[in-house]
């Protein structure tokens, strides 16, 4: 939702609270509480809006795991997404650090986790807007399975990602290991989050997160 739609003031408020949803279910399973109960077995059926894998999109098969290096930028091709990359801590809370709301065109990587490329998935989060203009997630719910995910690493080369899987979780079913558990295990994965479904006035947040999951397919020599 555009924040023009919101009185001035709300946008950074709302992307706090929708921010704690994420980075609460992160929280949790990093430390191993969403073991196959509570928030990580919650029911997602009626809850969930889901393009998932489309009958008919033809998947490549994964690219084995490659040596995990730091991302400088991620480009989504078919949403006109290209954005720097930067990494992210933990905050007082235990939390990881969304990016600094000055630079909504900038994606967060959990730099404590796994590096692009390497096995087990790997962690991106970016705003949806801000109180003046969509920010750089602002279309990853447009995002479609067969669609590819370009991670430049700072070695020059560039991990190539296809998406396989894109989901609307609502706050009350937010399901962690669906959001940061591996999809497969032993394939290297990349996951995308940022806010999603409607602006609920009353929280002053979104209902929702986007979750797109993407694998390695290819690996090839930057520009």
């Amino acid at each position: 939702m555009s924040s023009s739609n919101r009185s001035t003031g709300h946008g950074r408020l709302l992307a706090g609270v929708a921010w704690a949803v994420i980075l609460l279910g992160l929280w949790l399973w990093g430390r191993g509480i969403t073991d196959g109960s509570g928030i990580g077995s919650a029911p997602t059926t009626g809850d969930v809006a889901a393009v998932g894998r489309p009958l008919g999109v033809p998947l490549p098969p994964a690219h084995d795991p490659i040596r995990g290096v730091t991302p400088r930028s991620v480009g989504i091709p078919s949403i006109g997404v290209k954005a720097p990359v930067v990494p992210r801590g933990l905050d007082k809370d235990g939390a990881i650090a969304p990016p600094p709301f000055d630079t909504p065109q900038t994606v967060g990587w959990y730099g404590n986790g796994t590096e692009p490329g390497a096995r087990g998935p790997a962690l991106f989060v970016g705003h949806v807007d801000t109180e003046t203009k969509p920010a750089v997630f602002y279309g990853l719910s447009a995002a479609r399975p067969g669609a590819k995910v370009e991670v430049t690493r700072t070695d020059g080369t560039i991990a190539e990602f296809t998406i396989d899987d894109v989901q609307v979780f609502t706050r009350a079913r937010f399901n962690a290991q669906k959001a940061y558990g591996p999809r497969r295990d032993g394939r290297a994965e990349l996951r995308l989050i940022t806010c999603g479904g409607t602006y609920d006035r009353a929280s002053h947040s979104y209902t929702a997160n986007v979750v797109v999951s993407a694998y390695l397919t290819g690996e090839k020599a930057g520009a």
